[in-house]
């Protein structure tokens, strides 16, 4: 048998489902195209939600990571509920050069995690980006420390531009992830269902009985 065929399915050990969200214009694309890619173009905002996988080690474990990243538009409110379901690690996202970016996250995106987020050990990371603008910077990083502090958040500055800190922020994520033990159960279980995938699934609804 060809080694390469199996590659893509089965070279993973845990897979986690990863949320970004923040305020629109923060730059969560920007972070997640600097993440998976080594460029960063200038990005039109996300229509709705998009998502990108990303296969990579951490701790001894090679991880497939599908980070979702949404519309800050309020128009796009309703994909919430299932955006939320099931992940196992949120960023929240704010830019350090607007503060209202930074006041949303306490006024707004909090409180839709504790709605909507449907798995209680989810793990939360407050990330000030763009700080390769530091003449412009409007939060200090002491005010983001202390408000993830306050939630029992991790907490890390990055910018997407230049690319400092953004491999971090998501392999920091992971570890702590993979830290919890439901979480990590959760992720070995995904690994378990996409192997079994592999079988055909659509049959037939119209069929009837259960054995045709």
């Amino acid at each position: 048998m060809g080694s390469s065929s199996g590659q893509s399915s089965g070279s993973y050990d845990l897979s986690f489902k990863i949320l970004l969200i923040g305020d629109s214009g923060v730059g969560k694309s920007s972070l997640l195209v600097s993440f998976i890619s080594s460029s960063v173009e200038d990005l039109a905002p996300t229509i709705g939600v998009d998502f990108k996988i990303k296969q990579l080690t951490v701790g001894g474990k090679r991880l497939k990571l599908t980070i979702w990243d949404t519309a800050g538009q309020e128009r796009f409110r309703t994909l919430t509920s299932s955006y939320y379901r099931n992940a196992q690690g949120i960023i929240l996202v704010y830019d350090v050069t607007r503060r209202e970016t930074f006041t949303n996250l306490s006024d707004v995106w909090t409180k839709e995690v504790d709605l909507y987020s449907t798995n209680q050990d989810c793990v939360k990371m407050l990330v000030g980006n763009k700080v390769d603008k530091d003449s412009e910077r409007d939060v200090t990083r002491e005010e983001g420390m202390a408000l993830a502090e306050e939630h029992g958040w991790t907490f890390l500055e990055c910018s997407a531009k230049t690319r400092e800190n953004v491999v971090q922020c998501f392999e920091e994520l992971a570890l702590k992830i993979m830290k919890v033990p439901s979480l990590l159960e959760e992720g070995s279980t995904a690994v378990k269902r996409n192997i079994l995938k592999q079988k055909p699934e659509h049959l037939p609804a119209s069929s009837g009985g259960c054995c045709s």
